[in-house]
């Protein structure tokens, strides 16, 4: 059965996993934020190893054996084990380290594959890296979400309810999201026929229904 996706990519911070859950809800499609499948295979194999030094692309594929990607209501979701792991997936030592795993070569072809899995018969909305240009090249709608990243910094500070009035804490935050477009560069390209949207002066719901929008050319 042919369906409809939606790819939304875009650097850190920009806002990709909750405007794209957004647009599913509006529109009745099931949401896939494939950096949840990155998180999941962080802390499958952080039950197995916990020095990330020791860990390659062959512990890994071995430790996500037991990963399945669920369908729910408004989304897919990932399981460990036959279970929703939300917690462990949004922990500290999961955050310190999914971006390790997300370089590895193997993985993201794994991940790639669950997510195009996902999409067979079903309507969906996809976001994270290479998902318009290696996982869905044929999407209905691109979408590339970018803001300034002082605006990235101070929402990721609030995601996490940290203090996003310290200057001290924002400039912290900059820089690290400043060497994570830096390693993420490669997979951080927007496709050739992809709408891009600069969410830095917008609000969420002004670049929600600006994509729902474009989904609909004939309205």
């Amino acid at each position: 059965m042919r369906s409809y996706v939606i790819a939304i990519d875009g650097p850190a911070a920009s806002g990709k996993s909750s405007t794209a859950q957004l647009v599913a809800d509006k529109l009745g499609f099931l949401h896939v934020d494939s950096g949840s499948l990155y998180r999941a295979a962080t802390a499958a194999v952080l039950r197995r190893e916990k020095d990330p030094e020791r860990w390659s692309d062959e512990l890994v594929l071995e430790a996500v054996r037991p990963v399945e990607l669920r369908a729910a209501r408004t989304a897919f979701y990932p399981v460990l084990d036959g279970r929703a792991i939300e917690d462990e997936l949004r922990g500290d030592a999961v955050t310190r380290n999914v971006s390790r795993v997300a370089q590895m070569q193997r993985v993201r072809e794994w991940v790639n594959e669950l997510v195009k899995r996902s999409a067979r018969g079903t309507n969906v909305v996809v976001d994270g890296r290479d998902m318009g240009t290696v996982v869905f090249p044929d999407a209905d709608l691109k979408i590339f979400l970018i803001a300034d990243t002082r605006e990235r910094a101070l929402r990721r500070l609030r995601q996490r309810g940290h203090d996003a009035s310290s200057e001290q804490s924002v400039a912290a935050e900059t820089i690290r999201i400043t060497e994570r477009d830096a390693r993420d560069a490669r997979q951080t390209v927007p496709a050739t026929d992809a709408v891009i949207i600069d969410t830095t002066a917008l609000t969420q719901a002004e670049q929600v229904e600006q994509i729902v929008r474009l989904s609909r050319p004939e309205a």
